[in-house]
């Protein structure tokens, strides 16, 4: 299983994309959040990630920097089904409560000629927390984060060997979740700054974490990989070396900082 990190920044971000990923089994790809806008497009681009192989999409909330990216991705894919390059469905997973709002934007922003495909070509799929479906092959388990600030989906993948990979969403690990996240080989955990930066960016008052905290969670979960992502992008250059040099103080696994577009096999 190849991941792609497609975006790795918070809702402000100008520098880098906003926190999406693709998880890719050869031809077929996973999207997980789209971003804020059309900037979604490129960066599938320079991942050389096809929209026509992208048939399995999760929006894990209605925050603008999660959510906007999927009315150009509808776009893109109805451009793609009305010039027969595009064969299969598209599926759209989120709570049950987010498939009104993205049908709503989607039909006030978009031709009638691209939302036509709703629900024959283009299918939104209502999710309940703890249900279970089966994409790129493999079991895949969504829940609930339990977000004070709006309704938040993760998710959790079983893969081959008995390996297991978890997003928790961008807000900090709940403890109400832990059956879901137990035995997690890789972790993807928000870290919205530094320790020692929080008073300058206040991630507490957007419930988030640092990159102490997030670290902490990891080794007491004792998670052996742990991704961080969801970041500020004040020292875009040094932010790998500085959130490592944080996140080791605290966590003993294999830590990893990435930049938009780094790629990892799973």
């Amino acid at each position: 299983m190849k991941l792609t990190i497609l975006g790795t920044g918070n809702a402000m971000v100008t520098e880098c994309y906003n926190t999406c990923f693709a998880l890719s089994e050869g031809s077929r790809h996973f999207l997980v959040d789209t971003g804020g806008g059309n900037r979604i497009l490129k960066v599938l681009k320079d991942a050389k990630i096809s929209v026509e192989d992208i048939h399995d999409v999760f929006i894990t909330h209605e925050h603008i920097d999660h959510l906007l990216g999927v009315v150009w991705l509808i776009r893109a894919a109805a451009t793609k089904m009305n010039q027969g390059k595009y064969e299969g469905q598209m599926r759209i997973y989120c709570h049950r409560g987010l498939v009104e709002t993205i049908r709503t934007i989607a039909n006030l922003t978009l031709q009638k000629k691209m939302t036509k495909h709703f629900e024959e070509e283009i299918v939104f799929v209502p999710l309940e927390s703890g249900e279970k479906m089966e994409i790129l092959g493999y079991p895949v388990t969504f829940f609930d984060i339990y977000s004070t600030k709006a309704k938040q989906f993760g998710f959790t993948m079983e893969l081959s060997d008995h390996k297991k990979f978890t997003c928790v969403g961008d807000e900090p690990y709940n403890e109400a979740d832990y059956e879901f996240v137990k035995g997690s080989t890789w972790l993807m955990h928000e870290a919205f700054c530094l320790f020692g930066e929080a008073e300058e960016f206040k991630p507490y008052e957007k419930h988030h974490s640092t990159v102490k905290e997030a670290c902490e969670t990891a080794e007491e979960l004792k998670i052996p990989n742990l991704i961080l992502y969801h970041t500020e992008e004040k020292n875009l250059k040094n932010r790998k070396k500085l959130y490592t040099e944080e996140g080791k103080a605290y966590y003993h696994g294999n830590l990893y900082v990435p930049y938009d577009l780094e790629t990892f096999h799973i």
